[in-house]
């Protein structure tokens, strides 16, 4: 029953009887993890052949003898693989070392100490700089622009994209909005795939900055829970016919795909965007891992070897998210006090709880041994208005214990929406 609906003496039936589900949830003395989107101990060997590789060969298909220096786009036996993924062309992409969180911190750091070659002044020199931010989103995002004191502007998300009639306002109107933050294919932690039109959009709409930029995070642009891959989007196609070619920076990684801490990532942009970033990274480094590259290269031998590769690991998480959205139905549904994202690839399922009880959730959960992302990390400054965001994130664990927790979850999300309800 909807407990909108319930009497008060049926409230506080329903609320003692979850008061004593959850005592019982307590005496487990569990110690279970969903906070964050790690793969688990099973996908990491998939990838247990990479510390086989390269082997004894280590020249690159153009030549490059992988020992040594220099190489600062790195090698075109990897960036053909991602090229492909993506749909731009080889010479439009950069492999680097192993986390793009690190190439776009760069990338924000070489804007504002510099500026960009469409800046009239570096950024820093700038009475203000303030950068678009979907809601909910990553929250390592959130952090970068929160460290450089950017005043960060949130925008809802819907079931296509990000509302772009507001962004489009937005970055017309305000010359001091530098950039956005975009997770577009199963992103975190909504799972949503922007639509083709939302693409077109974004790389079409005016925006006062002429050095407006938007960070396209293709993390998950190969992470279906199931047996097809959405469409990648070649948003620097888009943008180049709209007249805004150094609109985009894309990036990706193999996170997620191998190992992490040890892939190799990727920036994709318009040459002169490229030409630009490489002016910088030369004189902070003289090139990437390329043994790393090619070791990569020879695991995956084609953009068809990475997909197979991706097969494993849905197979492996399918379960698991399978196993959350069930219990969520099961245990929420009728109750009308929560929503949730149903999403078919990516790492993590958004929902959505009783306005206001959010972050009583996440600490009724603590007390239980069930560890969650705090409330409020996929909002800048870790501030939901609503207080009602959680971010679930059930790749590590077993399918198992997944179940474990997420039944405990639904009962402290019941009791939490049960104390608010009385209390109101």
């Amino acid at each position: 029953m909807n407990l909108a609906d319930m009497s008060k003496s049926e409230l506080q039936d329903f609320y003692q009887e979850m008061r004593t589900a959850y005592e019982a949830l307590q005496a487990k003395q569990l110690s279970l993890d969903l906070t964050r989107g790690k793969p688990s101990a099973e996908q990491l060997d998939f990838s247990n052949e990479l510390g086989h590789l390269p082997g004894d060969t280590f020249i690159a298909a153009d030549g490059t003898d992988c020992r040594n220096y220099g190489g600062l786009f790195g090698i075109t036996d990897i960036r053909k693989v991602y090229a492909e993924l993506l749909g731009v062309e080889i010479d439009e992409i950069i492999a680097g070392d192993s986390s793009s969180l690190n190439m776009m911190f760069d990338l924000i750091s070489f804007a504002y100490l510099w500026g960009t070659q469409d800046s009239s002044r570096p950024w820093k020199d700038e009475p203000t700089i303030k950068w678009l931010c979907p809601v909910p989103g990553y929250d390592r995002h959130f952090t970068i622009t929160e460290h450089f004191g950017f005043e960060m502007i949130p925008v809802p998300m819907t079931a296509d994209g990000p509302d772009v009639a507001e962004c489009a306002r937005l970055v017309a109107e305000d010359p001091a909005i530098k950039g956005m933050w975009c997770v577009p294919i199963f992103g975190n932690p909504t799972g949503i795939t922007f639509t083709r039109e939302v693409c077109e959009a974004l790389a079409s709409m005016n925006a006062a900055a002429a050095d407006f930029r938007i960070i396209w995070d293709n993390a998950y642009a190969v992470h279906t829970l199931t047996d097809t891959f959405p469409e990648v989007v070649n948003v620097l196609e888009l943008a180049a016919q709209a007249g805004n070619p150094n609109r985009f920076w894309v990036m990706t990684s193999t996170s997620k795909i191998t190992f992490a801490g040890s892939g190799v990532a990727f920036f994709a942009s318009s040459k002169d965007n490229l030409n630009w970033y490489s002016n910088h990274a030369s004189v902070r480094g003289i090139g990437p891992n390329k043994i790393n590259q090619l070791a990569h290269a020879q695991f995956f031998g084609d953009a068809a070897g990475l997909k197979a590769h991706m097969a494993k690991h849905a197979a492996s998480l399918a379960p698991k998210f399978a196993a959350v959205l069930r219990i969520l139905d099961e245990r929420l549904t009728a109750a009308g006090v929560a929503s949730w994202t149903k999403p078919e690839g990516g790492y993590f399922i958004s929902l959505d709880v009783l306005d206001g009880t959010a972050s009583r959730v996440v600490e009724l959960a603590k007390e239980a041994g069930i560890a969650l992302t705090a409330a409020g990390s996929s909002f800048p400054l870790h501030k939901d208005p609503n207080n009602r965001n959680i971010r679930l994130a059930p790749s590590l664990p077993p399918v198992e214990e997944v179940k474990v927790a997420m039944d405990g979850v639904a009962t402290c999300v019941l009791l939490a929406a049960a104390e608010q309800l009385l209390n109101q």
